[in-house]
């Protein structure tokens, strides 16, 4: 979680994806350390960062669909690079 400019910014990958880089196409999607790793954490602590959340930033199968079922995002939203999941959440 980063707090800036009054916003609250959740970013959560699946864990095997940190450090990669996901290339296809126009696409190019680098999941870096340095933004998305503060933690490992439970699918609950999760849902809970995602209650705080006013921007979200979320690659990989599990978070996403986790997103998805709790209804912070629309399945028709989600891109997939390389059969990789990736989505993002504005609150207005």
């Amino acid at each position: 979680m980063y707090h800036t400019r009054g916003e609250w910014l959740l970013a959560a990958c699946d864990r095997e994806l940190l450090g990669t880089v996901l290339e296809e196409g126009e696409f190019h999607l680098s999941v870096s350390e340095r933004f998305y790793y503060g933690s490992f954490v439970t699918e609950q602590t999760f849902l809970n960062s995602m209650k705080i959340a006013t921007i979200a930033n979320l690659v990989g199968k599990r978070v996403v669909e986790i997103a998805i079922r709790e209804g912070y995002i629309d399945r028709e939203n989600v891109i997939k690079i390389k059969d990789v999941p990736h989505a993002q959440m504005v609150l207005i």
